[in-house]
């Protein structure tokens, strides 16, 4: 037996060299191509890039945080490719699938998608321009998706979590509340019915996943205009399913989480 985990050693030492040596842990922040789909109407799967001063942000591979998942680690696929994926072949919708975009929060195209998708945003610095052009998407209508927060308080010790992302949209929202949500919820049955959070498993990590939103008007008989995946990467299901990673049940739970939310934004 021991030949065998010796060889095994090596092998995923090899494999973690040969990664490190594209993306350097802690290492200084790498440049992240962007290839942007067209704009043609139909629906495209768009990405929030945003610009972090917290300590360590680029703690992954030296990937900045927005990009987790834009470019996939361990021979996974985009996760927008594999949710856009399944949303066609569960749909009409005849979304782009593999293009996205990749868009800023101050940028003038923004209200071009319904719908936008926002990662480890505990290690996002909001700048002013950020702050009014966000808070113009939401109010006319946007829909946004965070994902990918760790457990309470402080996300990873040397940086980044709820507090800063909490601080964040205060500039964004002024007075700003967020709510905790349950299963009853119309985005877990827009499309799939999800009656209980007990079959979402986490992807890595620990805790359980905790679902939030934020109203318009702090008011939750109007509008959710946000849904915060807290304590879980929901995406990371949909970046690894072609690996088999996670169980099949598993990924297909995370799945249907995308689908619900993309669903309940162009709907609402």
């Amino acid at each position: 037996m021991r030949r065998p985990l010796v060889f095994l050693l090596v092998a995923l030492a090899a494999g973690t060299t040969v990664l490190a040596a594209q993306f350097p842990l802690f290492g200084d922040e790498v440049s992240v191509p962007v290839k942007n789909a067209r704009y043609d109407g139909r629906f495209t799967f768009a990405r929030v890039k945003y610009n972090s001063e917290v300590a360590q942000a680029n703690y992954y591979y030296g990937l900045p945080p927005w990009a987790h998942g834009y470019i996939s680690r361990g021979g996974g696929t985009r996760a927008e490719e594999g949710l856009m994926r399944i949303m066609n072949d569960l749909s009409f919708l005849n979304g782009h699938v593999d293009d996205s975009v990749v868009v800023g929060l101050d940028d003038a195209q923004l209200g071009r998608y319904p719908v936008v998708y926002m990662t480890e945003e505990g290690f996002w610095t909001v700048t002013n321009r950020e702050a009014a052009g966000f808070r113009s998407y939401l109010q006319k209508g946007g829909f946004v998706i965070f994902d990918d927060f760790r457990m309470d308080g402080d996300s990873i010790p040397w940086g980044g979590g709820w507090e800063n992302f909490a601080d964040n949209m205060q500039h964004v929202l002024p007075g700003v509340k967020f709510f905790d949500l349950d299963p009853s919820h119309p985005i877990f049955h827009s499309f799939f019915e999800i009656d209980s959070f007990d079959i979402i498993k986490q992807p890595y990590g620990q805790g359980r996943p905790i679902f939030r939103g934020i109203y318009e008007d702090n008011d939750p008989s109007k509008r959710l205009m946000a849904v915060i995946d807290y304590n879980t990467d929901i995406a990371n299901f949909w970046e690894f399913s072609q690996r088999g990673l996670y169980p099949v049940d598993d990924t297909n739970q995370g799945y249907k989480l995308g689908v619900n939310y993309i669903v309940y934004g162009l709907t609402h």
